[in-house]
């Protein structure tokens, strides 16, 4: 049996020094990894704009834009929020090591560069990042609608379901994403245990769109929840004329307004297999074979009680 040959890591390293990169660049290609260099922030900018990283190896401390800035702008783009950055450098005031970790940087390690003990350190940040992308993409899988800002309101990360509807809720792109002031006001009254359950919608293009603020996910990192209001806009209750339960009958009402299933999913914060598995018991239970004999009767039931 022929077996596909494993993926290797890639990593970005920034440096200004010719000697750092020769180091790094070797040791890493003898790690197994594939290695991309840089010079200065804004050639790294320009790297990422073409392929996305599994980690980045940043000096803090370089001509033009230092390793700060650079962090700072990459983790404003949400498809680099979860890439972890490691900085080096020679400086090892707390002030340093505090600006390098607010810019958005996981670690901090000094030069001169013990390449052991930073090939251990990149193992360790690539399998945690590996484990949160895993676990956001499996909230997403179920449905769920989360996401992560820091205290200006500028969007940290979020699962893509929920990326998707905020990027078209706020007209903007997918990596200038940040709440609109209404809702940084009502946010800060949320973390002051005001007002945290359910925060009615002040976007523009989604009316029955609420906020939920889930609570704090670190020092700067304030975990939201999206949720749409099954109570705006819905059509009848069919559940006791029809013998369905509460659920199958609210499945059924927002598939007879013509709702895909991902539709369905999405208002009534589930994962598309339930809504299957709900379509399912409403066809049994109806005695139909598709959804369009089940808007049929769904539809004449609306009309007999109006």
């Amino acid at each position: 049996m022929i077996t596909e040959p494993k993926k290797r890591d890639v990593a970005l390293v920034v440096d200004d020094s010719p000697e750092t990169l020769r180091l790094l660049t070797d040791a890493l290609d003898g790690a197994g990894m594939t290695v991309m260099v840089a010079l200065d922030g804004t050639a790294a900018m320009r790297i990422v704009d073409q392929i996305t990283p599994d980690i980045i190896l940043l000096d803090a401390i370089m001509p033009g834009m230092d390793g700060f800035e650079t962090c700072r702008r990459l983790k404003r783009d949400t498809g680099l929020s979860g890439v972890p950055v490691i900085f080096m450098t020679g400086l090892t005031e707390t002030e340093h090591i505090v600006r390098g970790l607010e810019a958005g940087g996981v670690d901090y390690v000094t030069k001169p560069i013990a390449i052991e003990e930073m090939l251990a350190r990149i193992r360790v940040h690539l399998a945690n990042a590996r484990l949160t992308q895993s676990a956001r993409a499996a909230l997403d899988a179920s449905g769920r609608f989360l996401l992560a800002v820091n205290r200006q309101g500028r969007i940290m990360w979020s699962t893509p379901q929920a990326q998707k509807l905020l990027t078209d809720c706020l007209e903007s792109d997918a990596d200038e994403l940040v709440l609109p002031e209404p809702l940084l006001q009502w946010l800060e009254q949320a973390q002051k245990g005001k007002g945290a359950t359910a925060q009615p919608s002040f976007f523009p293009n989604q009316s029955a769109l609420k906020l939920h603020y889930m609570g704090n996910a670190g020092p700067n990192e304030l975990l939201l929840r999206l949720s749409k209001d099954a109570a705006a806009n819905a059509p009848a209750d069919f559940s006791s004329e029809l013998g369905l339960t509460t659920r199958e009958g609210e499945v059924l009402s927002w598939l007879s307004k013509g709702k895909t299933n991902r539709d369905i999913a999405q208002i009534l914060g589930l994962s598309p297999r339930t809504v299957d598995k709900h379509l399912e018991q409403i066809y049994a239970k109806l005695g139909v074979e598709n959804r369009t004999a089940a808007a049929a009767i769904a539809a004449n039931t609306a009309k007999k009680n109006t």
